[in-house]
């Protein structure tokens, strides 16, 4: 398990980015925080100098459960306690949704709750499962925010394009309100059926822009560019990943009946930038890629920017 991952669950098979603990059932939310280790408060105490005065204007968010420091924020800072952050997407279950993911990252400034919509969409012939990440800090970094991940189901492959027609992430504002809340969990689902739609008519022009092998070469190129006075260590390496990203365009199986296009190019990215095994693995590394569920990810987006100019 990665260095900055504490503790979390998952369900049924081992999601794509490697984390976890197997359960066999996707509870509510209060199942899932508990089963993920975080089923703790977070209270604010004052912050003293090493003389004993009083740091006005300041506050420590405390981990009840060890005493750990997750932050220091302002007084204005309002605590959005685990339980608060996620108890609105019970909303969601009612329709079918059903909890996956739960864990915490960073001993604890940042926590997620990972959903899978119920309904399953059918793209350009391609079984798409649209998941939802709720994230939450403690830090003073951010409030809770809700990021979209479609998922090409077939390969496990993430397709969360940066797209400019509609929002794949957005903030959620925290009011303590039931009604409120409710009415968050509906546009959360109002604006993934909107990314999903636009998502949808993004693949059919994806498919129908087709690409030569020599564009094919020089997006590789471009986005696995070769050092500036590189080491013959290094232009090897490189040289290296191009070949895996090559091979994943012309020969993963799952693309062979989709034609040489720009659809097959995002996939053959997505698979390289998700399922591929880095040159050197690093402690944090399926941090870093599960980070990327909620942030995105540079290389797929910078693979869609390439074949969108085409």
């Amino acid at each position: 398990m990665a260095a900055n991952v504490e503790t979390m669950f998952y369900t049924r098979e081992k999601p794509w980015h490697g984390l976890g603990t197997r359960v066999e059932e996707a509870p509510s939310s209060a199942d899932a925080l508990r089963l993920a280790g975080l089923d703790w408060q977070v209270i604010q105490e004052p912050i003293f100098t090493d003389k004993g005065d009083i740091i006005p204007g300041y506050k420590a968010n405390i981990r009840d459960s060890d005493h750990k420091a997750l932050g220091v924020v302002t007084d204005r800072y309002k605590i959005i306690q685990n339980s608060e952050a996620f108890a609105f997407t019970d909303t969601l279950l009612g329709s079918g949704v059903r909890y996956e993911t739960a864990g915490s990252l960073q001993e604890g400034k940042r926590v997620w709750i990972l959903a899978r919509l119920p309904h399953e969409y059918i793209i350009s012939g391609e079984r798409i499962s649209p998941y939802l990440v709720f994230s939450n800090t403690h830090d003073g970094s951010g409030a809770v925010k809700v990021a979209l991940t479609p998922v090409r189901v077939v390969c496990n492959n993430t397709l969360n394009l940066a797209l400019n027609t509609a929002s794949r992430s957005w903030s959620m504002i925290h009011t303590g309100n039931i009604k409120d809340k409710i009415q968050e969990a509906k546009d959360a689902l109002f604006m993934a059926e909107k990314y999903m739609d636009s998502l949808g008519k993004e693949f059919e022009n994806l498919r129908r822009k087709k690409l030569t092998d020599t564009q094919v070469k020089e997006y590789i190129e471009l986005l696995l560019p070769m050092e500036k006075d590189a080491t013959p260590i290094q232009s090897k390496n490189t040289l290296k990943l191009r070949e895996n990203l090559r091979l994943r365009y012309y020969d993963a199986p799952d693309l062979q009946d989709i034609g040489n296009n720009a659809y097959r190019f995002i996939n053959a990215v997505s698979d390289f930038a998700t399922h591929s095994n880095p040159l050197r693995r690093t402690a944090n590394y399926n941090e870093n890629l599960f980070g990327r569920t909620m942030d995105g990810n540079p290389m797929i987006d910078k693979a869609y920017q390439l074949v969108s100019v085409a």
